[in-house]
């Protein structure tokens, strides 16, 4: 294969990844090899591949293409999310540029609406990630929405409401007034907003007195039922017994007394309104309150809003608070910070709203899946999320499952003429259980009698079985699938959905198959821009993954992102990174070129230094494998990334091949080429994982292959402690040895192809002495008891070296050179000896200042002593 002067990605990832596909490489079939199963975190058919994406599905093929290289069977299944609430916002969106209305369509007609966007939209994500290497097993694709996938859902809501866990009742739920459903508590986001404290007059009734009331709300005062007081507060006992007139809508209303009033806060007094605030909820059930709900599912007000009817909830605050201002009622206004909620899909204000839904019970669900991961059998990555994770569970409230859409999984409960219902997989059993019922009443039913719920079900109702629903493990829980891919090995996701999807796959995987569905969970952390934000559309600091890869490389933006993303941290994204990773690409390239333009013959024998170089680098190299093992262990894969680079670039580059490779014009000899060869292929399968293009392309590259075979396939290096042959530390020192070598040359001036002298005085290691004559361009090292006249010295550890300079250097210009440095210093000294000898100086600075000062006046002083006998030495 011939090799470009220089990679270019655009001839080589397209090709590789389309050789891969061919030869079924990322193909799964259960057999008598270890299995090693991923499940991908279902994007939403909304989306698009954003930087999350990119680093969340570049850690998931790392590790599912380095168990591919340890000899096992690897799955990485892929699929995509209905996405209930997002989805339908696109469908509704479109269907409005189009001049249709929801409303106006039946429930079938939406859906094939939805279908039609879904079928256009849905697959987008998917081929982008094939473009970064994502080596899923294509044939396996999965949607939430597909009939197995379905079929899974409703069989297990079924279940559920058959073991009493699930049940439909009124509840005050988390309203979102722009999807109109209601939203679990997870799906409502929390933030600090800068609002209003309204201090509202409500009229004693029968005296002319007021009782002052603090809220936030004042929109909601047309829904009071009552007046809230602490028992145990006396500037309000007074007030016991007494009731109230509501401003504006003048409802009498009760003052109750309770300690869940704080004393402190506002007046005293609470304003109590059951239908739209979870607490007072609570009050009026204990205290049997009337009950008003004066919005409309759209936020608007309802008949209850009087003369705000069909008025926006926001509008209706500033329109209530000018009319209570204008009938006095209004005391006055304070700047007030609390927490609002925010519908994580739609960003708009919840609404706390009683509504009948649909609930799981969730407590006794829950202790087997907290057990798992407090007592390790799930492990967490970082492990820090296991408090997080702990709290939450240990606090869990029921699920509302019920969402008031038409894109989604519909509720299987069907409903009787006359009340009641049942709940079947299907409408013809539905039929079957009514008809049983209806029959001992002596009623006739027919099936058209059958009204199913209108209610879908939540989103992550159907992802809380992916591992297990991918597998087809619901509706046939023996088959050959589930019983060798489940559990799953690995979950990578973001500690955001750590409550939405990690917890209940976990519960499920207990439920449904009696163990958990995974063993490890890597928590990525959020990509963020140089200024710490986290990258979104909305505040345009997120590039186009897909141009970022189209200008470095599949390969340099992967590594680029890896390199600082340690698990469960945040990645402050810089496309330096990526440029980064093209360097390295390039790094690689030309390596690799180097090596396969030696010209190699087979009858000279292998030099000295370039054995001792083979054997040393045998060493790192396998240190550098046990290391990676080790990282890959403890899932610190940009450590992994980062040893292997350093290995390449540090070692490899800079002092293995510089040292193996011939001299000038000079054969390589067949032994050292050949290892050389060897090394090359080690590294390039240590590489594969992280950078899977450039790495086929060179290791086909290599040596002869035949069609359909592929590194991915390679077994990965492993460890060999017993080529460490203890030259590694001896290394570093010679390391250091050359390195003054070549200070010396540059300071002096002296030509790299001059040959220079190496005095010893103590003790020193011959072994390598081949190395340091050949990367120190050394003609000579000699055992001396005293250095030459005028040779420059340098110690490396307790051992002294010395150059001698006698007829290799220009005295005339290294004098003019050293003097010139001395007359710079000795301005400098000048300089900061005036200022410390200010007087108002020393006292105005800060300590650290002055001490810096004076430190530098002892640096300028020792630097200047020694330049000046350098000079008298050897110049003058």
């Amino acid at each position: 294969m011939k090799i470009a002067s220089k990679y270019d990605p655009s001839q080589v990832e397209e090709k590789w990844y389309q050789y891969w596909l061919n030869h079924g490489f990322f193909k799964s079939q259960p057999d008598s090899r270890e299995p090693y199963t991923v499940v991908i975190p279902p994007p939403n058919v909304t989306g698009v591949l954003h930087m999350g994406h990119m680093l969340n599905n570049t850690i998931q093929d790392i590790l599912v293409r380095r168990a591919r290289m340890m000899g096992k069977n690897a799955l990485w299944v892929p699929g995509t999310d209905h996405a209930s609430i997002a989805t339908e916002a696109k469908v509704v969106a479109k269907l409005a540029a189009e001049g249709i209305r929801k409303d106006d369509l039946t429930r079938e007609e939406f859906q094939q609406h939805a279908w039609e966007w879904t079928h256009k939209h849905g697959g987008i994500i998917l081929e982008q990630l094939k473009k970064l290497g994502a080596s899923c097993d294509w044939d396996r694709t999965c949607f939430t929405m597909d009939e197995q996938r379905s079929e899974s859902v409703i069989k297990v809501f079924v279940d559920l409401y058959n073991k009493g866990k699930i049940y439909r009742g009124v509840r005050m739920v988390n309203w979102d007034p722009k999807a109109l459903t209601a939203l679990s508590d997870e799906e409502v986001i929390y933030r600090e907003q800068q609002g209003k404290l309204y201090y509202l007059r409500y009229k004693i009734e029968g005296e002319d007195g007021y009782v002052l009331i603090a809220t936030t709300r004042p929109e909601t005062i047309l829904g009071d039922t009552a007046v809230c007081i602490n028992p145990n507060d006396p500037k309000n006992a007074h007030l016991t017994g007494k009731k109230v007139i509501v401003p504006i809508c003048n409802r009498v209303i009760p003052i109750i007394a309770d300690e869940y009033v704080d004393i402190e806060f506002g007046t005293g007094c609470l304003k109590v309104t059951p239908a739209h605030d979870v607490n007072d909820y609570m009050l009026g059930e204990k205290y049997n309150l009337e009950i008003i709900d004066i919005f409309n599912d759209d936020g608007t007000l309802n008949q209850y809003g009087f003369y705000y009817e069909g008025k926006d909830r926001f509008e209706v605050r500033d329109l209530i608070v000018k009319d209570l201002e204008a009938a006095g009622l209004l005391e006055k206004i304070e700047d007030y910070t609390n927490k609002v909620g925010f519908s994580e899909r739609t960003d708009i204000p919840i609404e706390p709203k009683l509504s009948m839904q649909w609930f799981l019970k969730m407590d006794e669900l829950a202790k087997p899946a907290l057990d798992a991961v407090m007592d390790g059998t799930i492990r967490f990555y970082p492990a820090k999320f296991k408090n997080m994770y702990r709290h939450w569970m240990e606090n869990v409230k029921d699920w509302c499952i019920s969402r008031q859409l038409w894109w989604g999984h519909r509720i299987p409960a069907y409903y009787l003429p006359g009340g009641g219902f049942v709940v079947a997989e299907t409408k013809e059993e539905a039929f079957q259980k009514a008809n049983e019922q209806f029959t001992m009443n002596n009623c006739q039913l027919s099936i058209e009698d059958l009204r199913q719920d209108e209610n879908c079900l939540d989103t992550w109702f159907s992802s809380w079985l992916w591992p297990i629903s991918v597998f087809d493990g619901i509706n046939h829980p023996d088959n050959e699938d589930i019983r060798y891919y489940y559990p799953t090995n690995d979950l990578v996701t973001a500690p955001e959905i750590i409550f939405f999807w990690v917890a209940r796959m976990i519960i499920s995987g207990y439920e449904y198959r009696g163990e958990a569905c995974f063993h490890n969970v890597y928590f990525t952390g959020i990509v963020r821009d140089k200024l710490g934000r986290k990258m979104s559309k909305s505040l345009g600091n997120s590039p186009d993954p897909i141009e970022l890869m189209n200008k470095y490389g599949a390969d340099g933006v992967r590594m680029g992102m890896l390199l600082t993303s340690p698990a469960g941290n945040d990645l402050p994204f810089d496309e330096a990174l990526c440029e980064q990773g093209r360097n390295f690409n390039n790094k690689i390239w030309n390596a690799f070129r180097l090596v396969k333009g030696w010209e190699v013959d087979p009858v000279i024998s292998q030099p000295e230094a370039s054995a001792t170089a083979v054997q040393w680098f045998r060493g790192r190299l396998d240190k550098t494998i046990a290391e990676v093992d080790d990282c890959f262990a403890k899932y610190r894969l940009n450590d992994a990334l980062m040893a292997v680079y350093k290995l390449f670039w540090d070692e490899f580059s800079s002092w293995y091949l510089e040292l193996a490779k011939p001299e000038y014009t000079q054969p390589m000899d067949a032994l050292t080429y050949r290892t050389t060869l060897d090394f090359f292929d080690a590294l390039l399968r240590l590489l594969h994982p992280f950078m899977p293009f450039i790495t086929e392309e060179l290791w086909q590259a290599l040596s002869p292959r035949e069609e359909g075979e592929s590194i991915m396939i390679a077994l990965k290096p492993s460890q060999n402690p017993s080529n460490r042959g203890g030259l590694e530390a001896a290394f570093e020192t010679v390391k250091e040895l050359i390195g003054h070598i070549r200070t010396i040359r540059m300071q002096k001036n002296l030509p790299n192809k001059d040959k220079l002298t190496l005095q010893v005085l103590g003790q020193h290691d011959n072994r390598f002495d081949a190395v340091i004559r050949k990367m120190g361009n050394i003609n000579e090292i000699r055992c001396v008891t005293e250095k030459a006249t005028g040779a420059v010295s340098f110690l490396v550890h307790t051992t002294e070296y010395a150059i001698p300079l006698g007829g290799v250097v220009d005295k005339a210009a290294e004098t003019a050179k050293i003097k010139a440095e001395i007359r710079y210093l000795e301005g400098f000294l000048t300089s900061v000896t005036h200022k410390l000898g200010n007087a108002k100086f020393i006292a105005n600075a800060k300590p650290e200042i002055v001490e810096n000062e004076r430190k530098k006046k002892e640096d300028t002083e020792s630097k200047l002593q020694v330049l000046q006998e350098s000079l008298k030495s050897h110049y003058e």
